[in-house]
This record gives C-alpha cells, sequence and structure tokens, in this order.
C-alpha cells in the first residue's frame, strides 16, 4: 500500500508524522481510518539493526491510540483478559489469533533468525508471551483491523470511545508538518 497519498506523502512519512518519529521494522500500511490514513501498520519481525519487533500489527492513527488507552487506563486490559477466559468463544479466538500471529511472524521473518535466534517468532499478539493473560488492547485492536475475523479483537474495537473522532482527523497536523 505504500505509495503517494491523499496528503502527496508516502505512507512512511504520514506513519512518521503520526508517530512523530521514523517507524521501526515498518513493511507496509495494512488498514486505514475512515478518512483514507493509516491506521495499521505491519511490521517486521526484526528491526534493521537485527533487534526483535514483537509487535507485527501496529496502530498508528493517533486518536486511535489515545481511545485505546483510554480504555486500558480504566482498567481494559484487566477487563477483557477476564472476559476472554471466561467465554469460550473468545477464548477460541485468541487462541487461533494467537496462532496465526506466530505463523504470519515467520512468514515475515522467512526463515531469518537473528539477535534472539528466533525465539521472538513465538510470541504472541503484543509480543505477550503468556497469550492467555493480554498485555495490550492496541495490539489487538491492531490484529483485529489487519486481520478481520479475530472477534476478540473486534469486541475490544467497539468497546472504543470514539475511535475515530470526525472533527479531529490528524491529516490537518500532518499536511502543516508535511
Amino acid at each position: 500500500m505504500t505509495g503517494p497519498s491523499l496528503l502527496g506523502m508516502d505512507d512512511r512519512e504520514i506513519v512518521a508524522g503520526q508517530l512523530g518519529r521514523s517507524p521501526r521494522a515498518f513493511r507496509r500500511v495494512v488498514a486505514t481510518c475512515p478518512y483514507g490514513l493509516p491506521a495499521v501498520t505491519e511490521q517486521a519481525p526484526y528491526d534493521t539493526r537485527g533487534d526483535p519487533f514483537p509487535t507485527t500489527y501496529y496502530v498508528t492513527c493517533p486518536h486511535l491510540v489515545s481511545a485505546i488507552a483510554r480504555l486500558e487506563a480504566a482498567g481494559g486490559v484487566e477487563r477483557w483478559s477476564q472476559t476472554a477466559s471466561s467465554d469460550d468463544g473468545l477464548a477460541d479466538s485468541l487462541a487461533r489469533a494467537t496462532a496465526e500471529q506466530r505463523r504470519v511472524r515467520r512468514e515475515l521473518a522467512g526463515g531469518e533468525r537473528r539477535s534472539d535466534d528466533g525465539a521472538s517468532l513465538d510470541l504472541g499478539i503484543g509480543g505477550s508471551r503468556s497469550p492467555e493473560h493480554l498485555k495490550c488492547l492496541h495490539a489487538h485492536v491492531a490484529f483485529a483491523l489487519a486481520r478481520p475475523g479475530y472477534e476478540l479483537g473486534e469486541r475490544i474495537l467497539a468497546d472504543v470511545v470514539e475511535p475515530w473522532p470526525p472533527e479531529r482527523c490528524c491529516s490537518e497536523r500532518l499536511r502543516a508538518d508535511g
């Protein structure tokens, strides 16, 4: 999806503007917001230095990042961890997504194992070593947006208040910065 965008910048430039820094391990944009800007990127399993980058799908939209952070601050990680462990359907959704995450990371690595000898390829969503204990709701929302059908991530996203506020799209700030 990298190429010219509605702002006249390529996706990497827009993501850098959204993050306020150059993205690490950036591969491509995999999901956009309702305004056509990058919302989720796909990351390589290793950055350019060879260090593991455990988050395959990364939320870059500043408004979505903030909205998910508010959910986490209100006890969302604990609440969604408990919900996923007590609901067989959501537990199964998490298990399937974790297996898919591991498969995708291995595929993206292409057999390459760097400084961690490939250990990070076995991590769950968001780099979790214990997938049944959610670590970061951002990573679950990103996975759901990148790989539709992940029920747990989609339910978490549905719990996010105002993920795409119409009056505050970051495109104006990006135009001013670009």
